[in-house]
């Protein structure tokens, strides 16, 4: 008698993003389209740890550079940046050489093999990122992918009283990022990285914490 240890057919590929499917920093287009100063950006997010702290006010080091974008749209310096802008700019980012061309041949290569069609072993594509996921999905590698993990702003937020008077599901993605939504550090990939193996990408009824029945079978030779 055997155990079969492994009953899953999905190989998922899980990549970051910034400096490993492009050089560099996916911001730069932003601050290009504006004329913001990338190294001052970058340098004062640095520090703004720093100076909040002399505030004696803790603050999460994680959504540091998030908030001090936020601080440049309420400033005017990225004024009018919607989600809709931030794929636009995700449009310019260009990629290594061989990439999304080989995410398509590894995809083709797994399941056009004999050893796995039998079994229908596929391949799903996966970015995690510390980034920004509206530039991402406006990119080139979006369509080869499955998801994406990373950072995301709230154009209008629900404002006090938004489930009464009928107003529910009105939300508006027309106006200037104005709040976090969700942020992606190096730890929170850990959880990503779960939430690709449970599925919840694929069901949102299921948690990342939630006890899924075990489905491994015994099987007799």
């Amino acid at each position: 008698m055997a155990v079969n240890l492994f009953t899953g057919n999905v190989i998922a590929v899980i990549w970051d993003f910034d400096q490993t499917l492009i050089p560099g920093y996916q911001q730069r287009p932003l601050f290009r389209a504006y004329g913001v100063d990338e190294g001052q950006f970058w340098d004062e997010v640095d520090h703004l740890g720093a100076y909040y702290s002399d505030a004696g006010l803790q603050v999460s080091q994680e959504t540091l550079y998030l908030n001090h974008l936020l601080t440049y749209v309420k400033a005017g310096k990225f004024a009018g940046l919607s989600n809709a802008r931030l794929r636009e700019l995700g449009a310019e980012l260009s990629f290594y050489p061989g990439m999304p061309e080989f995410m398509v041949g590894a995809t083709k290569e797994v399941e056009s093999d004999d050893r796995f069609v039998h079994h229908n072993v596929r391949v799903e594509h996966y970015v995690v990122s510390t980034g920004l996921r509206q530039m991402i999905i406006g990119s080139q590698i979006h369509g080869h992918v499955k998801d994406v993990w990373a950072c995301e702003f709230i154009e209008e937020a629900a404002p006090p009283g938004y489930r009464e008077g009928g107003v529910q599901g009105s939300l508006s993605q027309n106006g200037e990022i104005s709040q976090v939504g969700y942020f992606v550090d190096n730890t929170t990939k850990t959880r990503a990285i779960w939430e690709i193996n449970k599925g919840v990408n694929v069901d949102p009824k299921i948690g990342v914490n939630r006890s899924e029945e075990h489905t491994s079978e015994l099987q007799s030779h």
